[in-house]
């Protein structure tokens, strides 16, 4: 019997395995992967950030500086959301049915001035418009529509415009006779320059002085907004336009400047010569078409002081910044008009020195600014150009603090092909992101 258990035992040790080495992978513990997983997207996480923070810094002038972020599709806090829902439910559309009602009001006055009214025609039949009417016909054309311009405003919530002007610093010595007619020559200009922030800016300077602007020629075949542009004297681009007798815009603005400046009837052209929208605190590089004309122009810096949401369109689309701007109670603007700038011969015989001294003179300009936000939102998002003056603290759950600061705009060496690089970024289109960079500038 101890025999068999002998034979039994040896049996079952030589069947035995010998020891083998474990594989690596069960060495360590089970949620080894998840782990490496949860670090590579933590790590994917920062590398964003930072390329967000790298990418912000070089298009800063179309970053939003707001609460509701990048686009407008900033997380909100449910404070924010509570207030915002009734605003979009009960304001919202109160003003778009007001705004409406204001737009086919003027529409219907400038139907009845220009009825029986051939338009002024260019170039044959690629600029048409109605800014050259006389008499009674321009001048209801003229009064209402700055009258619905600043209605349209209030509805839209700028109650107020706040409106400084800066007198010419320049002395000349005059007898009385002449100084009447010396200061209406210092006061004469050709075109108003300003800088270019948001759709607001329109309004605001239809409202003002009624000008002509440029625009698509889709435009003008647009309901009631088309006949209304005609009336407003646009400048119509057309950029498919392959005929040889077509002057260009470049060469109709530059007459209209030029008409403008010799004839005070003439409509005043209104250019924005950066070519695109930025954030409000840049100012791009000018574009020369305006200084051909070689006539003086008006400066005119806009701001847009803001709480919540900024009027600025720069990185939110059009649709979305509508609604957000309309579910505002209250939207502050203002504006600052600087002294007829008068061209040197030697501004005259370079336009993009004069294109660069009218940019420098802008930039230079001291603006007083009131911001009121979140006190974490100004450590972070106040822009180097602002200057505190003075600061005072609310005690409310949000931590709201009051600044008033002053500053300048500041100069930025991008321009619109920048722009659609960063809102390509923005939308994940990365692949468009070269052949953006080739298109030409609006």
């Amino acid at each position: 019997m101890e025999s068999e258990l002998k034979v039994l035992t040896r049996q079952s040790t030589s069947q035995r395995p010998g020891p083998e080495p474990e594989p690596e992978q069960d060495e360590g513990p089970l949620l080894k992967p998840e782990l490496g997983t949860a670090e590579t997207a933590q790590k994917a996480v920062t590398e964003s950030e930072e390329s967000i923070e790298e990418m912000e810094k070089k298009y800063a002038a179309y970053v939003r500086r707001d609460m509701y972020g990048t686009m407008g599709r900033g997380r909100l806090s449910w404070t924010e959301r509570l207030l915002l829902v009734p605003r979009l439910v009960i304001l919202v559309p109160i003003r778009v049915v007001a705004g409406m009602t204001i737009l086919v009001s003027y529409y219907v006055i400038c139907r009845v001035c220009t009825a029986f009214r051939q338009p002024n025609r260019e170039d044959g039949e690629e600029q048409e418009d109605y800014g050259h009417l006389r008499g009674w016909r321009r001048a209801v054309i003229l009064r209402s529509g700055r009258l619905m311009s600043r209605a349209m405003l209030f509805v839209f919530g700028f109650y107020w415009i706040s409106e400084t002007s800066r007198g010419n610093e320049e002395g000349f010595l005059v007898n009385q006779n002449e100084s009447n007619d010396c200061s209406k020559e210092l006061e004469r200009y050709g075109a108003i320059i300003s800088n270019h922030v948001s759709y607001i800016d329109i309004l605001y300077h239809m409202s003002s002085s009624f000008p002509s602007f440029v625009a698509k020629r889709s435009v003008s075949k647009l309901p009631l907004v088309g006949l209304i542009s005609k009336c407003l004297g646009c400048v119509f681009v057309q950029r498919e336009s392959k005929s040889s007798d077509f002057k260009g815009v470049s060469g109709v603005v530059t007459e209209r400047i030029r008409e403008a400046y010799q004839n005070e009837f003439a409509p005043k052209m209104m250019i924005f010569p950066e070519g695109t929208t930025t954030n409000g605190d840049y100012l791009l590089p000018f574009k020369t078409g305006v200084f051909l004309a070689n006539a003086p122009v008006l400066p005119v810096i806009l701001r847009y002081p803001f709480q919540r949401f900024s009027p600025a369109w720069d990185s939110i689309s059009g649709a979305r910044h509508v609604i957000l701007l309309l579910s505002q109670f209250v939207n502050y603007i203002e504006v600052r008009r600087l002294p007829v700038y008068h061209p040197s011969e030697q501004e005259k015989e370079d336009p993009k020195l004069y294109a660069a001294d009218v940019r420098k003179l802008m930039a230079q300009e001291k603006m007083d600014i009131v911001v009121v936000h979140a006190y974490n939102w100004i450590l972070h998002r106040v822009p180097d150009c602002l200057i505190v003056m003075k600061c005072k603290f609310l005690l409310t759950p949000t931590n709201v603090i009051v600044m008033l600061m002053q500053g300048n705009l500041i100069l930025s060496d991008i321009g619109l092909p920048e722009k659609r690089v960063y809102h390509a970024a923005l939308n994940g289109n990365i692949s468009s992101m070269p052949s953006v960079l080739h298109q030409k500038g609006d």
